[in-house]
């Protein structure tokens, strides 16, 4: 099976062309940007002054001006060809030997996970590079609240590096301190601050893993708890022992999804907009409210839609369909099951006879398991080529760039997390670890 890049030029050349003669006809990408080295929309966004997610993402998601951008990588590197980006790479890597570790997220492109030394979720892989404390740099290949988390569980000795500083994540954008300080002063406002009978105190602040070191920083230091897709029900467990509701962030869909799941009511979950005066809520409705959701969403998720679970049972009778608890509500409730990245990859993995799973994840994670099971009829919900359009911004040539940057001595790239910030956000950190399903 061609990678999700190989096939998005495959897609951008026939457009161009005219031509619908190949195997991939009838399919679609959802930019023809993507087609482009990330060095050019990086140029792009330096010329127009105003950071962006990269071609392909929502129009609706709107980077803040303090997005970190990337510079300009020598011109060696975005001339090189596949195959000298590979030699560089893996000469490199052997030069390097113990003192680098290569992390890739499940969602990045096949070209750049070859490489890493580990796969798996953001949170998978930092604690992974706790297993490798004899090395100088972690080469993060994910997104910017991902190498943060890894410099926070690191050492002060071990250098956490993100090849290309403009692979953000728009949802994590979407909750910003001031926003969420804001939030929080107004609900202390009608909740006040005292402990009930019980001893519960009126708020826990639960923070998705997909959220900032400032927001980590804030949970830990307000009494809060991070969480990821695959023990969020616990954490909601752990945050109702001790508080009487709980304000989740940023994703709505995950939180939804899971206090649902665990019983509470959709009336006891009211949406909190940050641009409007208590969320656009009325006094009355926060103080019948459980969880209170944060008026933010991952875009590759919200692209998955009932619809396109309806087509794939008339297409193929008795598929499974599983999606990411990022989907919105109704994609979930439609689905046969929904779980983290490690719980679709488990499922797959599980299956003993020839099985049809349609998933709902990104499209990088659901070709390289139809890849690794040949077995199954593996395809993605959403029929247009559309990867996380900011985890794209990573490739083999910032990578190259990177590696050979340390070879050098020379350490580019590095993500740092404030002393100040690290320790409110390794508390809240620590009290996600203790919390396994």
């Amino acid at each position: 099976m061609s990678s999700v890049n190989a096939t998005i030029q495959l897609l951008t050349r026939e457009q161009a062309e005219s031509a619908a003669q190949s195997g991939a006809a009838g399919q679609s990408t959802c930019s023809t940007e993507l087609a482009s080295g990330p060095w050019e929309y990086d140029a792009a966004e330096a010329a127009r002054g105003i950071p962006a997610y990269g071609p392909g993402a929502s129009s609706a998601d709107v980077a803040p001006a303090a997005t970190p951008r990337q510079g300009e990588i020598p011109a060696e590197y975005k001339q090189a060809s596949d195959a000298e980006l590979d030699r560089r790479i893996l000469a490199a890597k052997e030069t390097l030997g113990d003192r680098a570790v290569i992390l890739g997220h499940f969602y990045q492109r096949d070209e750049v996970v070859k490489y890493a030394d580990f796969v798996g979720d953001s949170f998978q892989l930092a604690n992974a590079a706790l297993t490798k404390p004899e090395a100088e740099a972690i080469i993060f290949c994910g997104v910017h609240f991902m190498a943060e988390t890894a410099d926070i569980l690191s050492t002060d000795r071990q250098s956490v590096i993100l090849p290309n500083l403009a692979a953000g994540c728009s949802m994590a954008d979407m909750a910003d301190i001031d926003s969420v300080q804001e939030c929080w002063e107004q609900l202390e406002e009608i909740y006040g601050t005292e402990p009930d009978a019980d001893g519960k105190v009126p708020v826990i602040p639960v923070t998705y893993m997909n959220s900032s070191a400032a927001l980590k920083a804030f949970c830990g230091e307000h009494g809060g708890i991070v969480c990821t897709s695959s023990n969020a029900a616990t954490v909601l467990e752990w945050a109702f022992e001790r508080g009487q509701r709980v304000l989740f962030f940023p994703d709505q869909h995950l939180g939804r999804n899971t206090a649902k799941a665990m019983g509470v009511p959709l009336e006891h979950m009211p949406l909190w907009n940050p641009r409007k005066d208590l969320g656009g809520n009325s006094e009355s409705t926060l103080e019948e409210a459980e969880v209170i959701l944060w008026q933010g969403f991952c875009s590759v998720h919200k692209r998955f839609t009932v619809a396109q679970i309806e087509k794939a049972r008339v297409d193929h009778p008795g598929v499974t369909v599983i999606v990411h608890p990022e989907c919105p509500m109704d994609v979930v409730d439609a689905a046969d099951s929904a779980g983290s990245t490690d719980h679709i990859r488990k499922a797959v993995a599980a299956a003993t006879e020839p099985t049809t799973f349609a998933i709902g994840t990104e499209i990088n994670m659901v070709n390289r398991l139809a890849a690794e099971y040949p077995q199954h009829t593996i395809f993605c919900l959403d029929p247009v080529i559309c990867p996380c359009s900011t985890m794209y911004r990573i490739h083999p040539a910032y990578l190259a760039w990177v590696l050979e940057e340390l070879v050098q001595g020379r350490v580019v790239n590095q993500i740092v997390v404030d002393d100040a910030v690290q320790q409110g956000a390794r508390v809240a950190l620590e009290r996600m670890l203790a919390a396994r399903p």
